[in-house]
């Protein structure tokens, strides 16, 4: 019997009293599949091993253009099925590139990585459809009451750095 490195061996491993079967895939990460026993009931909910995140474009694109960040490990297909079969958004094309984000240095002189590389995919709808940013998505709108908190907090503070600025620089924590 020879074990071959192309195929897949199963892992048990065991969590808080349940056996999970993990196996390794060729992208060299674990997937995990909850072990069938007979008489139990079927698994139902299926997570996907991916996410994908819309984002804004930074150069002008048509307006059936859409972009969005992905791992590196998706690929074009994957990006159609993950749009087609969870959202039941229609696809026309993929297009995808990666971002290799820059090293940079720490206190210590050592290199690393902020952030992870990642993949876009720039996905262009049909023809018939279109995708417009919400421009207000992530912009809050300040309300007076807001504003009237501030100028309290604000107040507040000055009246403390008057009481410190008399007792000298000592500060109140400190007794006399």
């Amino acid at each position: 019997m020879s074990s071959s490195s192309s195929t897949e061996q199963p892992v048990h491993v065991f969590f808080t009293g349940i056996c999970v079967e993990r196996i390794r895939t060729s992208m060299s990460r674990f997937v995990r599949y909850p072990l069938y026993v007979k008489g139990n009931p079927q698994c139902r909910v299926f997570f996907t091993d991916f996410y994908m995140k819309l984002v804004k474009s930074d150069k002008e694109r048509p307006p059936n253009v859409v972009t969005f960040e992905c791992p590196v490990q998706m690929t074009k297909f994957d990006v159609k099925n993950y749009l087609d079969r969870l959202y039941n958004v229609p696809v026309a094309k993929v297009n995808t590139q990666i971002v290799y984000v820059a090293f940079k240095r720490d206190h210590r002189n050592r290199r690393f990585k902020p952030k992870d590389d990642f993949k876009l995919a720039h996905v262009t709808l049909p023809d018939n459809q279109t995708f417009e940013f919400p421009d207000n998505l992530f912009k809050k709108e300040t309300d007076e009451d807001e504003e009237d908190m501030i100028e309290e907090v604000k107040a507040k503070q000055k009246v403390k750095d008057n009481l410190l600025r008399e007792r000298g620089g000592v500060p109140l924590w400190f007794g006399l």
